[in-house]
């Protein structure tokens, strides 16, 4: 965290374009309760290392360990997620902004976690998918929460079901980006440092107040 209370969070797997595996998901629910711990925080910054954002699922890995399993929904280990749920959620709960950079490549979970961010600024180039179905999964890393209000119900079947690859330009006409920039971490940085500026009182109540989420914290309960 920098002297004005901006965290830059990275995920770093940079050989599998930050694709997520167990222990991806373990130091990504780590980072989280970090944060949410963290005194004098007053915004975050989610951005992936490397070519891309997230790749989505590594499922060669989840496959080996036997992770690739369906988490039952009614297996609430988060306040009102399961762990992986709580991967893309956190970033909601947070009593702070969150913005999320995104480029490269934003597939399946990866996408979910960005959208769990207050704020979105997606490269025009990034390329994203709601990839789940590809794999015989549905997007329930909170996708259809976090996605609710923002995108259209029937665009965002069509993506669902077709698995269809579209820009951030697409991304903004859709919903799932908030603004475009060719350099989105510069761009988002630079939204958290204005952020970073204003009453940090009423920066929280203003983060409490407009999320349909439950802001429980991210621990397990």
């Amino acid at each position: 965290m920098d002297a004005d209370g901006v965290a830059q969070v990275r995920l770093i797997r940079t050989d599998k374009m930050n694709a997520l595996d167990p222990d991806m998901f373990a130091a990504l629910l780590d980072a989280g309760r970090t944060l949410y711990e963290t005194a004098g925080l007053r915004a975050v910054v989610l951005a992936g290392e490397g070519r891309s954002f997230c790749a989505g699922l590594d499922m060669g890995s989840m496959a080996q360990t036997g992770r690739h399993r369906e988490t039952p929904l009614t297996e609430r280990t988060h306040g009102n997620a399961n762990g992986p749920q709580q991967v893309a959620m956190q970033w909601r709960k947070l009593p702070v902004p969150v913005i999320a950079a995104v480029h490269g490549v934003c597939f399946g979970g990866g996408l979910q976690i960005a959208s769990g961010a207050d704020i979105r600024v997606i490269d025009p180039a990034a390329r994203l998918a709601v990839m789940e179905m590809k794999w015989g999964l549905v997007p329930d890393m909170a996708g259809y929460a976090l996605w609710k209000g923002t995108v259209r119900d029937d665009v965002l079947r069509e993506l669902t079901h077709t698995n269809r690859e579209f820009n951030g330009e697409q991304a903004r006409e859709y919903g799932f980006a908030t603004l475009v920039d060719a350099n989105p971490v510069a761009r988002a940085t630079a939204i958290a440092a204005e952020i970073a500026n204003r009453n940090p009182d009423a920066q929280r109540a203003a983060s409490a107040c407009s999320t349909a989420i439950s802001k429980l914290p991210p621990t397990r309960s």
